[in-house]
């Protein structure tokens, strides 16, 4: 157990998530993270955070980006930048849309120092004839705040190669391009974060037979598009039949408690 205090990082924008999102998260970082902490969460609207939430304001938008919608995705590149929402030192970057189910330490004891993401995960029928590419998925990584305003200067300096789609489909692989570029990219070990996706849905026809299971030995459980974890609880029916899922009533519970 480390004694040194880390960072926990989140962002909450807009209305689709409420804030029950972010309060649920932070108490699942309490239950598992053995060292103090500061959770800080970046949002335009603070009402209803928890007690032990940092609240910080979004900001500005970067040069060229002051006419469109801001925040939008791009904001997960500017938390590079020197002094984002008053950050130093390790700091664990996670989407609202988690649910923390095990120990959290080893995300900070793991590779000290170093770039860490959850590699991105593919379809299987995607991967048949491909390697799967090495591309990050941003909803779990951690970094120095602090030393690496780099990263976002490269995004400044080719920002219009990172939002156009020919290039870089997602903003996690313009950042995971960027951090290789100057650093080595280490991905977690895939038992750690796991998606709910890719990892508790049976493959279809499956799915549409047998209700998502949990892999025990995961300690971040990612909900990377749809299903959230609200209508991951519900049963979930997308516009494609290999995205349907039976209800997960053990999402709720694993949401309460982890």
């Amino acid at each position: 157990m480390g004694s040194t205090r880390v960072n926990v990082l989140c962002l909450k924008w807009g209305t689709r998530y409420p804030v029950d999102f972010v309060n649920r998260l932070f108490r699942g970082v309490r239950r598992h993270l053995h060292r103090p902490f500061r959770f800080v969460c970046v949002t335009d609207d603070p009402s209803g955070l928890d007690p032990g939430v940092e609240a910080a304001a979004f900001p500005p938008p970067p040069p060229g980006m002051e006419t469109g919608a801001w925040p939008n995705i791009f904001v997960k590149l500017l938390v590079f930048k020197d002094g984002f929402a008053g950050l130093s030192g390790p700091t664990l970057f996670l989407d609202i849309d988690q649910i923390v189910t095990g120990d959290l330490d080893c995300f900070f004891d793991h590779k000290p120092g170093e770039f860490c993401i959850i590699r991105n995960w593919i379809e299987l029928r995607k991967r048949i004839f491909r390697r799967t590419p090495p591309v990050g998925n941003s909803s779990c990584f951690r970094f120095e705040a602090g030393k690496m305003d780099w990263v976002y200067g490269k995004f400044l300096a080719e920002k219009a190669r990172a939002m156009d789609r020919r290039f870089f489909r997602t903003e996690q692989a313009f950042m995971t391009y960027a951090v290789a570029s100057r650093e080595t990219v280490n991905w977690w070990p895939k038992d750690w974060v796991r998606s709910f996706k890719r990892a508790c849905v049976p493959p279809w026809p499956l799915n549409h037979l047998f209700a998502p299971r949990f892999v025990p030995s995961t300690r971040i459980l990612c909900f990377h598009g749809n299903p959230d974890p609200d209508q991951a609880i519900a049963g979930y029916r997308g516009r494609h039949l290999n995205s349907w899922t039976r209800p997960a009533p053990w999402v709720a519970e694993l949401w309460e408690n982890g």
